[in-house]
């Protein structure tokens, strides 16, 4: 078996995402590949270096901060950019709330982030290197248009992965994850508009006709995958979590007082799904098999290869 977790992005949103990955290490489950979008990835590789509760520290201390994001960084010509990168991938990652990349260098399973070409407007997966402190592979990952600038890697120019593939689990599929968990950053009955920035991202990428395309798109493309993936679900294919409801926090929220609830509510479903969780990843497994991976200490990824 090979198991696959999927994370969505959604910028603040996905402190979800952080409570679920929580309980996740609460439990010793950890996957074979493990992709993510956005901000999905951003905060998923402290999954994958199994920092409980790093990600929601952070949060916590500086996302509010002017340090961190505001418009007075997009206006900065030196930066171009809502959020400070210099912190928010450099300072905190490597001082303030250390990231562990030795642990990443030794997880035995893949960690890939979701790009978007912009010149092809097709999606493109990188695995996350394991000493780049400079996070560019995650930063191209989470550049939105317009907040950010498009970032190089290889000689081409990426925008925020979500634009091709926002949540990639047919790419799960292909790379042979017969266990793919998908874990959302908006509720199950999320029914996405058409956004109100989408002229001002179609001026500035007016010689990227792939892009401008894919953001004319955008909306209608997000609402047919919903649908594809709760049928997925109802197949027994993939397991999905997603929050109940999301407080009202939107892309650029840094209040830890509302974000403390929606990263609670991650915990709180993790909990609630982990036994049904636990059977659709398991499910083939005697129950003499997962006691002898409880004892050992395994994670589920080191037990599946």
């Amino acid at each position: 078996m090979k198991l696959g977790i999927v994370m969505e992005g959604g910028a603040s949103r996905t402190i979800f995402s952080c409570g679920v990955t929580d309980v996740l290490m609460d439990e010793n489950i950890y996957p074979d590949y493990l992709i993510g979008v956005s901000a999905g990835i951003a905060y998923g590789v402290s999954y994958a270096s199994a920092q409980r509760g790093r990600n929601a520290e952070f949060t916590r201390k500086y996302m509010g901060e002017r340090c961190y994001m505001g418009l007075h960084h997009f206006l900065n010509p030196k930066k171009r950019c809502y959020y400070n990168l210099d912190f928010a991938f450099g300072e905190v990652p490597n001082r303030l709330v250390p990231y562990d990349y030795e642990a990443l260098a030794n997880y035995p399973g893949r960690v890939v982030a979701v790009v978007t070409n912009i010149a092809t407007g097709e999606a493109e997966y990188f695995d996350i290197p394991p000493y780049e402190t400079h996070w560019e592979t995650t930063i191209a990952s989470c550049s939105l248009p317009v907040l950010f600038p498009p970032v190089q890697l290889n000689g081409n120019y990426y925008l925020d992965g979500g634009l091709a593939d926002p949540v990639p689990y047919r790419k799960a599929m292909q790379e042979g994850c017969d266990r793919i968990v998908v874990i959302l950053t908006r509720e199950r009955d999320y029914v996405k508009e058409k956004e109100s920035g989408t002229a001002v991202v179609n001026f500035a990428y007016r010689k990227y006709p792939r892009i401008t395309e894919l953001m004319k798109q955008r909306a209608d493309s997000y609402n047919k995958l919903t649908e594809d993936l709760l049928e997925e679900e109802r197949r027994g294919n993939i397991f999905l979590i997603a929050p109940r409801e999301t407080f009202g926090v939107g892309r650029t929220e840094g209040k830890w007082e509302l974000l403390k609830k929606l990263y609670q509510e991650g915990i709180d479903v993790a909990r609630e799904q982990m036994e049904a969780l636990k059977e659709y990843i398991f499910g083939s497994f005697t129950a003499e098999t997962r006691e002898n991976a409880g004892q050992s200490g395994e994670t589920l990824c080191r037990l599946y290869r």
